[in-house]
C-alpha cells in the first residue's frame, strides 16, 4: 500500500501520452486467444488489470508473446481450443475481466473458478450469472451474489433475448461472449448506450453481430479469424489531464491518439458543458476505433445538471469530473448514476467524503450526488483515503492543482491496474506529486 503527496498549485503543460485502452486491452487478449491464428496487438495496456487476463488465458493454454513495449503475439487456439487450467483463474481487481471470463467460461468442456482480490470479491455478479443461468449455464457463486465464482460445465447453451435491467458493457458483452457457445441467437438489449468495444472487435475477427437500434445480436458457432488489433490511448486515462489541465491556472495540455468511441466520449461532452476548452483534432481510424488529439486550455468552469443520456457514456470518468465540477462557478448534480456504488468502491460515497475533507460540500443522492463548486476559491489541502480505488486515487491527486495546502492522498497501489506509472508521467507534466509509503 503506498499514498500520494502533492504539493498545492503548479500547472499541467506539454504533450502527454496516456497508456492503451484497458476494455480494448482486454478484449483483444479475449478475442485473439479464441481466434483461429495469430493476432498481433500494438498499444496494449502493460497494467495489473489486463496483465491478469493474459496471465488466465495463458494458463488456459494460449501462446502469448510480450508484451514488449505494448506489442503481443497472441497464438490463437479457436474458439473450442482452451484447456482446463490447473487452479483458480486470480484476476486481481479486473471487474472486466471476471465478467467476461464469466459468459467466455460458461460454454467451456472444463470446470473452471475465478477469484479475485478483496475489493472485486465485493462486487456483484448475479448480473452476469442470472441471465447466464437462462442461457443453461452452471454457475455458483457465493451466498452474497459474489465471487469466487465456480462455473460448471454443461452439455449445451442456448440463446436468449435478453433486456438488460440496467446499462453495462460489461453484461452485454458477457452473454454476446457466452453467445458463440450457444445454440440459435443471442440479442441484448440496452436500456441505454454502452461501450461497444466488443461489437467493433468481433466484427474485425470476422463475427456477425447484428444490431438494430438498442439491440444487438449474434449467432451461435461462429469462429474468429486472427487480426490486428491497434489499441489507443485510454480516454478513461486521459480524463484526468482533461480535468486536470482544465483547473489549473496556465494550463495547456496536448494527449495525442487518444480513443474517441462515440460510446466513450461522455467526459468530453460534460467538460464542454461546463465550459472547458478543448478541442478534437486530427480525427482517424486506429484498426477499429476512432482516435483524435485532444487539446485541452485552462478554463472557468461552471456547474450544470448531467444530462441523463451522458451518464453512461462517461461512467469510469465520474471521480475526474467531481473534481471539475468542485472547482467550477455553482452547483453540479448528477443523478441516474446508481452504478457508481458498485464499482471498485462507492465512488459517490467515497468521493463526496474526500471531498468534504477538502472543503466542498455536496449532498449524497440514493443515484447520485449534488456538488457545490468553490468557483474561484481555492480547495483546502488534507488527507483523503481512496479506499484503494485507483480513479478516486488519480482525481484527488488532479484535485491538489486548486488547493491552497498539500493533498495527501492515501491507498494508492491499485493505480497500477490501469495507469502504471501515473505519478511519473504527471510529475512531467508540472504536478508537485511524489509516491509516498504506506
Amino acid at each position: 500500500m503506498r499514498g500520494y503527496a502533492v504539493a498545492p498549485g503548479g500547472t499541467l503543460v506539454g504533450e502527454i501520452r496516456v497508456p492503451g485502452d484497458k476494455s480494448v486491452s482486454h478484449r483483444a487478449i479475449m478475442l485473439g486467444a479464441l481466434a483461429d491464428g495469430e493476432t498481433q496487438v500494438t498499444g496494449f495496456l502493460e497494467g495489473a488489470d489486463s496483465l491478469a487476463t493474459l496471465a488466465a488465458f495463458r494458463r488456459m493454454g494460449v501462446a502469448i508473446e510480450g508484451p514488449a513495449r505494448g506489442e503481443l503475439r497472441i497464438r490463437g487456439v479457436g474458439r473450442d481450443g482452451l484447456t482446463a487450467p490447473a487452479a483458480p483463474l486470480d484476476v486481481g481487481n479486473a471487474g472486466t475481466a471476471m465478467r467476461l471470463l464469466c459468459g467466455l467460461l460458461a460454454g467451456q468442456r472444463f470446470a473452471t473458478t475465478l477469484v479475485g482480490d478483496a475489493s472485486l470479491s465485493r462486487r456483484p455478479m448475479r448480473r452476469v450469472t442470472e441471465p447466464l443461468a437462462r442461457m443453461g449455464a452452471d454457475i455458483e457463486t457465493t451466498a452474497a451474489g459474489t465471487a469466487p465464482l465456480l462455473i460448471r460445465p454443461v452439455p449445451r447453451l442456448h440463446g436468449i433475448d435478453y433486456a438488460m435491467p440496467v446499462a453495462s458493457a460489461q453484461v452485454k458483452s458477457c452473454l454476446l461472449l457466452a453467445g458463440l457457445y450457444a445454440d440459435g441467437e443471442t440479442c441484448v438489449t440496452e436500456p441505454a448506450v454502452t461501450r461497444d468495444h466488443t461489437e467493433r472487435m468481433l466484427a474485425t475477427f470476422g463475427c456477425a453481430v447484428r444490431r438494430d437500434g438498442a439491440r444487438v445480436c449474434i449467432e451461435g458457432g461462429s469462429r474468429l479469424t486472427a487480426a490486428p488489433v491497434e489499441v489507443p490511448a485510454d480516454i478513461s486515462s486521459a480524463a484526468f489531464f482533461l480535468v486536470g489541465a482544465s483547473i489549473a491556472a496556465g494550463g495547456a495540455v496536448t494527449l495525442p491518439a487518444v480513443g474517441v468511441n462515440p460510446t466513450r466520449v461522455g467526459v468530453l461532452n460534460i467538460l464542454k458543458a461546463m465550459g472547458a476548452d478543448i478541442a478534437v483534432e486530427n480525427p482517424r481510424q486506429c484498426g477499429a476505433e476512432p482516435v483524435a488529439d485532444l487539446r485541452v486550455r485552462s478554463a472557468r468552469l461552471r456547474g450544470i445538471e448531467i444530462p441523463a443520456e451522458q451518464v453512461p457514456l462517461a461512467i469510469d470518468e465520474f471521480p475526474a469530473l467531481f473534481v471539475a465540477a468542485a472547482c467550477a462557478e455553482g452547483e453540479t448534480l448528477l443523478t441516474g448514476a446508481e452504478e457508481l456504488r458498485v464499482k471498485e468502491s462507492d465512488r459517490i460515497a467515497v468521493m463526496a467524503a474526500g471531498l468534504g475533507r477538502l472543503g466542498v460540500e455536496t449532498e449524497v443522492l440514493p443515484d447520485g450526488i449534488r456538488i457545490q463548486g468553490r468557483g474561484g476559491a481555492p480547495l483546502a489541502g488534507g488527507s483523503v483515503d481512496s479506499h484503494g480505488d485507483h480513479r478516486i486515487a488519480m482525481a484527488f491527486a488532479m484535485a491538489a492543482l486548486r488547493a491552497e495546502a498539500p493533498v495527501l492522498v492515501q491507498d494508492c497501489a491499485n493505480v497500477d491496474t490501469s495507469f502504471p506509472g501515473f505519478a511519473t508521467l504527471a510529475a512531467a507534466a508540472g504536478l508537485g506529486i511524489e509516491e509516498t509509503p504506506a
